[in-house]
């Protein structure tokens, strides 16, 4: 009887705690729109964080709960954007993108400064003097976007990475990898785009790489819409005013602009 009492007053209240809580589960329950359910088996689940949200049930919960655009997953692209926006009863507006390296310091364009005999990897490299590469703020090419990428949409050539843009899902993992900030997301609509970084004043930048911006505005000044801007010594293109005009392509003295379809001679 001593151990008794206790257990039978231990059960009632865990009896009377389990009611308490299914009640209140009951009562203080929030519905949970379908929309995200069905939202979150329409995305493709890869949880790469393109969207800007930790996963593909937080940016679907997003759209749902906060408004979120229906167009922000890269890799599902146009089909899966038009699915989203069908349920959410809005007009699609997906703008189709793909990675772009934002250097031409190939071996022929640039020189490196030494060999480097560690680690095969670009993070590993620019902690031995910035890189082996005569340009600080260039592609190392040793390929760790490389490594990220699930499409083997990016490779190698002459010394620096390349994107196919029919394989590249921009997915964006590359762009997290690259120790100097070179791969940015850029509508593959939009035909020009400044292949230099270069932080360095035009004598440096010149002196480095052949190819390189040297900011000495013609660019900016040549640009119909306003969509060309210097900004901390290299040119930047607007892809929001950018008209596909060519202006800034023509007019680039160093050949740092760049355009998928057509080659300067």
């Amino acid at each position: 009887m001593n151990y008794l009492l206790p257990i039978l007053i231990f059960l009632a209240l865990g009896l009377t705690a389990g009611i308490l809580l299914s009640v209140a589960s009951k009562a203080l329950a929030v519905e949970r729109d379908p929309k995200i359910d069905e939202i979150s088996q329409t995305l493709p689940n890869a949880n790469c964080g393109a969207c800007g949200y930790a996963g593909c049930a937080d940016y679907a919960d997003a759209i749902v709960t906060k408004g979120e655009k229906t167009n922000l997953c890269k890799p599902g692209g146009a089909m899966i954007s038009e699915k989203i926006s069908t349920i959410m009863g809005v007009e699609a507006a997906f703008v189709p993108e793909t990675a772009f390296i934002k250097c031409g310091g190939s071996c022929e364009n640039t020189k490196s400064d030494y060999i480097f005999g560690g680690i095969s990897s670009c993070v590993a490299a620019k902690r031995y003097y910035g890189g082996m590469m005569g340009c600080k703020y260039g592609c190392i090419g040793l390929g760790d976007c490389i490594s990220v990428c699930e499409y083997n949409a990016i490779s190698i050539s002459d010394g620096v990475a390349v994107v196919d843009k029919a394989l590249c899902h921009a997915c964006g993992k590359c762009i997290k990898v690259c120790p100097n900030s070179l791969i940015s997301l850029v509508p593959i609509t939009k035909h020009y785009s400044v292949k230099c970084s270069s932080c360095d004043d035009g004598k440096h930048t010149k002196g480095a790489c052949r190819k390189g911006c040297i900011g000495c505005r013609i660019c900016e000044r040549k640009c119909m819409s306003g969509a060309v801007r210097i900004e901390n010594f290299h040119a930047i293109i607007d892809y929001s005013k950018c008209i596909g005009c060519g202006q800034c392509y023509e007019a680039c003295p160093t050949g740092a602009i760049f355009c998928c379809e057509r080659q300067k001679a």
